[in-house]
C-alpha cells in the first residue's frame, strides 16, 4: 500500500509539471506578472498595441490564445480593410520567424492585414538583409515590438544538431549560424527530442541577444527602452506560443 501511494504521488507530481505545457499554458507566472497578462482575456486594443510594445505583447498573447482555443476572429481582412491599408502601414510588431509552412504568423497570432511586419528564413537565421528589414520597421514604420519566433521540431535546428557531412548548397550557412545553440544542447545530454527543442530555445535566446546588441539602431533603441526585443517558441501540437521567460523578465520600462 505504501508503494502504491508513493507511485500515485510521483504520478501527480509528474503530471502537475507537464500538464500546464500540454494544455497550452503559454506563459510562466513570472511572465504573466511582468506583462500584466490576464487569465481569460482575449483582446487588446490595436492603437495601444502600436503605441506601447507591452500592449503589443498582450495583443499577440491574446490573439494566440484565441487561435489555440479555436476562437479565432480573423480580424481586419475585409475589402474595406484592404482598401484602408493602401495609403500606408503601421504594424504593431515585427516577427522574425522560421520559414516553416506550419507556422503561419498572422494565423497563429490571429492578426489581420497590416498588423505584423514579418521576415522569415529557415531557423529564423538573420543576415544583413534581415537586419535592414527590421531597422526599416523600427525607424520608418515606428514599430516598437520585435519578436523572434522559433518553433518546436525545427528542421533547420535539427540539421545543426546532426551536422551532416555535405549539406547541399547554402544550407551550410544555416547550420553554421545555429551551431552554437546546438552544441549547448548536446552538452546537456538529453534525449533526442528534448535536445532538439532545447536547441530551438537556445537559438531564439541567442538571436534575441544578437539583435539587442546590433549597432547602430537596435542596440540604442533597446537599451533606451524605445523598442522591446523578446523571444518565443511555437508549439506545433498545442498551437500555443510560449514566450521565453529569460527574454521577458527584467525588461526596460518603455519610454
Amino acid at each position: 500500500m505504501k508503494n502504491l501511494f508513493k507511485s500515485l504521488f510521483l504520478i501527480i507530481i509528474f503530471y502537475s509539471t507537464i500538464i500546464p505545457f500540454v494544455n497550452g499554458q503559454e506563459l510562466s507566472s513570472a511572465v504573466q506578472k511582468e506583462l500584466g497578462v490576464e487569465e481569460g482575456q482575449y483582446f487588446a486594443d490595436r492603437d495601444s498595441a502600436y503605441l506601447d510594445p507591452y500592449y503589443g505583447l498582450k495583443k499577440l498573447i491574446y490573439g494566440n490564445r484565441r487561435f489555440a482555443e479555436d476562437k479565432s476572429i480573423r480580424p481586419r481582412q475585409t475589402d474595406a480593410d484592404l482598401k484602408s491599408n493602401e495609403a500606408g502601414q503601421s504594424p504593431f510588431a515585427v516577427i522574425i520567424g522560421c520559414a516553416d509552412s506550419r507556422v503561419p504568423n498572422e494565423i497563429i497570432f490571429d492578426q489581420g492585414v497590416g498588423d505584423l511586419f514579418i521576415t522569415r528564413t529557415a531557423g529564423q537565421v538573420m543576415a544583413e538583409a534581415s537586419y535592414g528589414t527590421i531597422e526599416y520597421a523600427v525607424e520608418v514604420l515606428k514599430t516598437k515590438l520585435i519578436v523572434v519566433l522559433g518553433h518546436e521540431s525545427c528542421g533547420a535546428v535539427d540539421a545543426a544538431m546532426k551536422l551532416p557531412a555535405n549539406p547541399p548548397g547554402h544550407v551550410v550557412t544555416l547550420i553554421n549560424a545555429i551551431k552554437p545553440a546546438s552544441l549547448r544542447a548536446k552538452a546537456e545530454n538529453l534525449p533526442a527530442k528534448e535536445a532538439l527543442n532545447y536547441a530551438v530555445k537556445e537559438n531564439v535566446i541567442e538571436q534575441v541577444n544578437l539583435l539587442r546588441s546590433l549597432e547602430p539602431v537596435l542596440s540604442r533603441k533597446s537599451d533606451g527602452g524605445e523598442v522591446l526585443i523578446v523571444g518565443a517558441v511555437y508549439n506545433l501540437q498545442s498551437g500555443y506560443v510560449h514566450f521565453i521567460e529569460e527574454t521577458i523578465t527584467s525588461l526596460p520600462k518603455f519610454n
